[in-house]
């Protein structure tokens, strides 16, 4: 048996939401901003910077190499 850890009901690895502790602590590593969970896109989001972390299998990537530039909010 295969226990990647809790999840949610229904949740596949691929949309497992990460730990919301985790979240609370998780900045930016470009600026140090807080960030904000997109869970339809399955990203982690600097708007002011005008980047969106992946989060692959329920697991946040947070290298800039691998962040998506998206237009930023004014």
């Amino acid at each position: 048996m295969n226990d990647d850890g809790p999840r949610a009901l229904g949740d596949s690895p691929a949309t497992a939401r990460p730990d919301p502790r985790l979240l609370a602590i998780l900045v930016c590593p470009l600026t140090r901003m807080p960030l904000r969970y997109d869970a339809d896109g399955q990203e982690l989001i600097n708007d002011d910077a005008g980047l969106a972390y992946p989060i692959r299998d329920g697991v946040p990537i947070m290298l800039v190499e691998h962040a998506r530039e998206i237009d930023p909010q004014p």
